[in-house]
Parts: C-alpha cells; sequence; structure tokens
C-alpha cells in the first residue's frame, strides 16, 4: 500500500474555523460501523478502512462533533478494487436519511459504467443528496490513485444550503438543498459492501487509506 502523499446560524460567520485530522490518531472520531466487524486501524500516519470479501460489511467512522456551511476535504487513496464487486468508498456528511451528503466511489455496476464509457482503469464516483431533494451525479476517476474530494456548504439569500462537490480541484456537480443550517452534519469516512456500486458479492478485499480530513467554515 502507498504512504501520503461552526458556523450554526444563518448568518455568514466573521470567525473562520478550521480543523484539519492528519490520522496521527483516531481523536475527535467514533466508531459508526452499521455490519460486520471493525475493519480499520492506522498506520503510516493514514487512516486504512477495508471490507472483508463474501460479506456485507459496512464500516465506518464519524465526527464527535457537528458542522454547517462551509468547505469539506477528504484526500483519500482509491485502490483497484474489485472488478464487479458490489464495494464503495465514502466520503460523506450525515444528519438523517433524508438530510446526507456523498462521495461513494466505486467499481460500478456494468450498466452505469457503459453509460459513462468508463475505460478499464476508470472508477465511478457517485455524488449523492439522499433527500430534499434526491439528486445524483455520477463521473469517472482513475484507480490506483490519491484523489482530492470536496464539499463547499454555502447558503442562499432564504437560507438554504447549496451543496457543490469538487474533485481534484475541479467542480463536478452542484445542487441546491431545501434546508439549512438547523441540519448540521457529522463527517464520515467509510468503506462499505452495498449492492447499488457493483453486480456481485464482492468477491476480494476492498479498502481505502484516509490521509487527512478538512473543515474550513466560510
Amino acid at each position: 500500500m502507498p504512504t501520503t502523499a461552526n458556523d450554526n446560524s444563518a448568518k455568514p460567520s466573521t470567525t473562520t474555523t478550521a480543523k484539519l485530522w492528519d490520522f496521527h490518531d483516531l481523536s475527535g472520531w467514533e466508531d459508526a460501523t452499521q455490519a460486520g466487524s471493525v475493519n480499520y486501524f492506522i498506520e503510516n500516519k493514514n487512516l486504512t478502512i477495508f471490507t472483508r470479501p463474501n460479506t456485507w460489511d459496512r464500516t465506518k467512522i464519524k465526527t464527535t462533533s457537528t458542522y454547517t456551511t462551509g468547505t469539506y476535504t477528504w484526500r483519500v487513496y482509491v485502490p483497484e478494487m474489485g472488478i464487479g464487486d458490489m464495494a464503495s468508498i465514502g466520503a460523506f456528511l450525515y444528519n438523517s436519511n433524508a438530510h446526507e451528503l456523498d462521495y461513494e466511489i466505486g467499481y460500478g455496476k456494468q450498466s452505469m459504467r457503459n453509460e459513462l464509457n468508463a475505460e478499464a482503469d476508470d472508477l465511478i464516483v457517485s455524488m449523492t443528496s439522499q433527500g430534499n431533494p434526491h439528486k445524483s451525479h455520477d463521473t469517472k476517476i482513475k484507480r490506483g490513485q490519491w484523489h482530492t474530494f470536496s464539499m463547499e456548504l454555502r447558503l442562499n439569500s432564504s437560507g438554504k444550503y447549496k451543496v457543490s462537490w469538487i474533485i481534484n480541484g475541479q467542480q463536478a456537480a452542484t445542487t441546491q438543498l431545501n434546508y439549512g443550517t438547523k441540519s448540521k452534519f457529522k463527517i464520515f469516512c467509510s468503506v462499505e459492501n452495498l449492492t447499488f456500486m457493483g453486480d456481485h458479492i464482492p468477491k476480494t478485499k476492498n479498502y481505502a487509506l484516509f490521509d487527512f480530513v478538512k473543515y474550513r467554515s466560510n
């Protein structure tokens, strides 16, 4: 494996809050695993999360604190991942099932790969608002590389979030949401075996390395 490369109101804050978690340890994080074993560890100042083959492991950690407007960034090593495996690397914000903003990265269903004209060395990235409203945007990235995934949350004139998904410094998608800062988010890192991201139960061990997570308020 390679080694590394609160604003609580609708009004703009005059003070910038910045947090950096560089995974020397798991201070500020807690387990959020939904199924299977606690499959993560710190090594070489990276957080390694993995899922086991032939399981429905859903391995996650989340921040102990919540956040609202600002820019959220995850630096992630995305490996090859098993061909056709129903496995997903997650970098996401969660308040409830209807207030969730995601990056989900995996091999993808063959039908989706065909639609996006994916090459053999491409993986699929789904950028999703799970509700209010439900929106999903799909794109491709190269496997076996470090990537930087960011989400920018800003407020419109009505005090509602607008989310922009930014991959390696380039805006990839944006969605206007119909809720605002009353919905505060915890930050998640995960690897999960999920049916929507492939065509069969994983046949291999899939993993991701998280170099750092960063939050900066607007």
